[in-house]
């Protein structure tokens, strides 16, 4: 009678294919167990790493590239908020665009407070706790902690060698005897919409001439160190430039910077519309560029 069963069949008991395979398949789940637990095992000897490096790398750009500082008073509402008891605003602070420039008109800028700068709009409590101490100068390095008490954030409204006085007869602060175009001003409720006139104040070079946005509510130039030379700001007292809202999230937002002097001074329209023709100028090249490097990337690769 002739052998149905073939050789090496899956019923063949001693086929040797077939116990080599059953071996193999047994021993597939432990080796990917064993794999697995590796890289869990790994996972956890590196996250300390990584949480170092992350904070290291925090501080580094905090340090050189950008901040994140709180705002605690009331002097720039309402374009930055800031209030007791309440969810003030924060702002990410570049330090890195007036290493090439010095800040103009309308910019929103921090600095440390000059010496004749002796009266705070806000005091910051220190905690009597050393434990909580620590923690509030850790929370102030990742830009979360309480600000620095000699650190402000004001609008530029001159820069050096340009007169600042106020006002007209419109109520308007004055710069080289031209108003300023102040959209951004903010009247708050009981304290008048009329602001406290100043002597002409002719800017040093190398300072600014510094007000607050909530004009009748603003510890500024006008009577720092008692007003006049006093009040200015130098230049290199500046941190950075004030960019975007970042927290609440209710209030991200970029902050309007537009220069207040443009209409005073009569700066001509085409002067705005340099920054847009540097766009297009720069976009024609860049487009070529990507054209012929994805070019010459496609004649390497192998043919298919």
């Amino acid at each position: 009678m002739a052998d149905v069963m073939r050789s090496g069949s899956a019923d063949d008991p001693q086929d040797p294919e077939r116990f080599n395979g059953a071996s193999e398949e047994q021993a597939v789940p432990k080796s990917k167990g064993k794999k697995n637990k590796g890289k869990k095992g790994s996972f956890w000897k590196e996250l300390p790493i990584l949480i170092v490096t992350a904070l290291v790398l925090t501080v580094l750009i905090q340090a050189f590239l950008a901040r994140v500082y709180v705002i605690p008073s009331q002097s720039m509402e309402q374009t930055l908020h800031g209030c007791t008891g309440c969810n003030n605003d924060r702002v990410l602070v570049d330090k890195v665009s007036y290493r090439f420039s010095d800040p103009q008109p309308g910019d929103v800028v921090v600095f440390r407070g000059p010496q004749p700068w002796v009266q705070n709009e806000f005091k910051t409590e220190e905690p009597s706790n050393p434990v909580a101490g620590f923690f509030q100068s850790a929370a102030s390095l990742i830009g979360f902690g309480a600000p620095d008490e000699k650190d402000f954030v004001k609008r530029v409204i001159a820069v050096g060698g340009q007169t600042v006085s106020c006002c007209d007869a419109q109520n308007r602060v004055m710069v080289d005897g031209k108003p300023l175009d102040e959209p951004y001003l903010f009247w708050e409720p009981g304290r008048g919409v009329g602001q406290d006139p100043f002597e002409p104040v002719t800017v040093p070079e190398g300072s600014l001439w510094v007000m607050g946005d909530n004009r009748n509510d603003s510890a500024d130039s006008r009577v720092q160190g008692g007003g006049g030379l006093n009040g200015v700001v130098p230049i290199e007292n500046v941190i950075g430039k004030a960019q975007v809202i970042v927290l609440p999230p209710t209030r991200w937002q970029s902050i309007y910077e537009d220069n207040p002097q443009v209409a005073a001074l009569g700066a001509p329209g085409w002067q705005q519309g340099l920054p847009l023709g540097a766009g297009f100028a720069a976009a024609f090249p860049v487009v070529w560029m990507g054209r012929k490097l994805r070019g010459a990337v496609s004649k390497r690769q192998p043919s298919e």
